[in-house]
């Protein structure tokens, strides 16, 4: 049975007219939830006992869809036509409440139906909360300075990986021909030497690769992007949305080695491409192509892949096989070239950053998803795709509570850090990266330590920020990482383990070493183990080759397994652990 949206809105606020009776019909209707996905049983069956008053079954039996179908594009119809009016605290509180029983929820859910329950459950918590603050009950509810403070941390989370991206492409982009780690939109960035201690364009930077990248506009027309045969070397071009999702992600996993060639093609593109390109879609205007050629670092090898990098081309459709000179990039000298972009962006004012956030959502478009996100934000003045934020007018009291919500968005981001992944043996680690769904907090905080993560496929990126005993790390002392014989990490691409400060950003030293990886020569034990030692000073020459320098203070060691093995042992399915760092004995 399929409601009107009209119909479902009236059902929904004729059942309660207090934030009371909304607590009460939330926690009926997460038992009809929790029922219909875990056993697929129909909401009517549910016994009486859990489901008083007879409204909540009725309202879960308009809205759920049979347990064999999809979820009905009509729901989230609804959720667009739903546009709730400024809560009070009390409203707020009921919101509070119906996430907490989601993540309950979630915990006693089987993994197969986690993703189904996700879109439902946030879909009617969204509908359930536009009804109980629909135009009939508005006059029970008021907007308070800590209520829109609320909203605004949310929808500073929502926009942050879309802000750190429009930031590091205006650094990125900002010469007038390519030069280093930076290039004109539309042109390819081709870096000939890992990144050193100055990098600062982006966190998290790998020196396991030479970047090959591009920023592109593909809002007019199509790029098209050559590779040429890479020989059986391992490369990997995701390209991601602007909103951080790898949409397409060719690469020796996926597609080979062999020539390839393709179309990036903007979301309202139509057309007829040339024989033999293969045409990968994005959803917004903005793409970043972050691809990364495995390069040992000796001088032949370097060589082979600048000759590979030299190969492969990036030119509109309009100028596909035609001689082409790309344009001159222009420079503004107002952009900040210096400091991080992950500064920049948490410099913003409350109001700069949502009126950044409001001129990108109208270039770059969120999903259908988030038409209830977007619904919220809307009603405080923030993040009104198109519009000026201008949050002062709502008065001196919400200006003063809004002002530090770019500080307490930031907070709560990086506060995600424990329950981004699994923890195991002290690292941190997510299978949840590249491709985000609903999870606004996930990719923010993704976005936040290493922006540009890949799909989990490709690579999983355990970070650690304590040793076994569970302290943080100090340069000052020495810790040791200890693999047993045959044990290093498993994968079918490359492993490195890599140094970075407190900030993410690499270590200056005297060996000029940011990682250790399989390329190294290692010193093993007589029992064939090896020992990688984590600490500022030199432990000796004869332990040199094995030492990751690491600076005085606080540090974060962070390991990469690239295209990991998907079958016993892997980290993907948790057959196989990283092991702890321990302080040296």
């Amino acid at each position: 049975m399929i409601v009107p949206t009209s119909a479902k809105v009236g059902i929904a606020s004729s059942f309660f007219k207090t934030p009371r009776e909304f607590k009460r019909l939330t926690r009926g209707f997460f038992i009809a939830l929790h029922s219909y996905l875990a056993t697929g049983e129909s909401p009517a069956a549910i016994p009486a006992k859990h489901t008083r008053p007879e409204p909540r079954l009725l309202l879960a039996s308009s809205i759920l869809p049979p347990p064999t179908n999809n979820l009905s594009k009509d729901l989230f119809s609804a959720l667009t036509f739903c546009r709730p009016a400024p809560h009070n605290d009390s409203a707020a509180e009921c919101r509070r409440l119906a996430g907490r029983r989601l993540q309950s929820t979630h915990s006693r859910i089987s993994r197969k139906a986690i993703p189904a329950m996700r879109n439902v459950a946030f879909s009617i918590i969204a509908l359930l909360i536009a009804a109980a603050c629909s135009p009939a009950n508005a006059a029970e509810f008021k907007l308070t300075p800590e209520g829109a403070k609320d909203y605004a941390i949310d929808a500073y989370i929502y926009a942050y990986p879309l802000v750190t991206m429009e930031m590091t492409r205006r650094v990125l982009t900002n010469v007038a021909k390519p030069e280093g780690s930076h290039a004109p939109m539309g042109q390819l960035i081709r870096m000939r030497s890992y990144p050193d201690a100055k990098f600062r364009d982006i966190t998290a930077p790998n020196a396991d690769t030479l970047y090959t990248t591009a920023f592109i506009d593909v809002a007019k027309e199509p790029y098209i992007l050559s590779i040429p045969d890479a020989h059986d070397r391992y490369y990997l071009f995701p390209m991601l949305n602007a909103w951080t999702d790898v949409f397409q992600d060719p690469g020796k996993r996926t597609t080979g080695t062999g020539p390839q060639k393709y179309a990036i093609t903007g979301p309202n593109w139509k057309g007829t491409l040339p024989h033999g390109v293969t045409e990968y879609k994005s959803s917004t205007a903005m793409v970043w192509i972050l691809g990364r050629i495995y390069c040992t670092g000796t001088p032949e090898d370097y060589a082979a892949v600048h000759k590979l990098q030299d190969e492969i081309s990036l030119v509109p459709l309009s100028s596909y096989g035609k001689p082409y000179t790309p344009p001159a990039g222009k420079v503004d000298p107002k952009i900040d070239m210096k400091t991080p972009v992950r500064d920049q962006v948490n410099a913003l004012s409350t109001e700069d950053y949502f009126n950044l956030a409001a001129k990108l959502m109208k270039e770059n478009p969120g999903y259908a998803r988030d038409a209830a996100p977007r619904n919220w934000f809307s009603n405080i003045g923030i993040a009104v795709p198109g519009q000026k934020a201008e949050p002062s007018k709502l008065g001196d009291d919400f200006t003063a509570a809004l002002k530090d919500v770019p500080k307490l968005g930031f907070e709560k981001i990086m506060g995600h850090f424990k329950q981004a992944g699994v923890d195991i043996n002290g690292w941190t680690f997510t299978t949840k990266a590249g491709v985000y769904g609903d999870d606004y907090l996930q990719r923010a905080f993704i976005t936040a330590i290493g922006l540009g993560a890949n799909r989990p496929e490709d690579a999983v990126y355990p970070m650690s920020e304590t040793d076994a005993d569970g302290k943080p790390y100090l340069g000052t002392t020495n810790y040791v990482m200890h693999f047993d014989k045959g044990h290093f990490p498993p994968v079918d691409g490359f492993w490195s383990l890599t140094m970075y400060d407190e900030k993410m950003f690499f270590v200056d030293n005297p060996l000029n070493r940011y990682t250790l990886s399989e390329r190294n020569k290692f010193v093993t034990n007589k029992d064939g183990s090896v020992d990688l030692y984590l600490q500022h000073e030199n432990p000796g020459k004869d332990k040199e080759a094995n030492w990751l320098p690491a600076p005085e203070g606080r540090f974060i060691p962070m390991l990469r397994l690239y295209w990991p093995k998907e079958h016993k042992p892997s980290i993907l399915n948790g057959t196989w652990k990283p092991p702890a760092i321990k302080k040296a004995e």
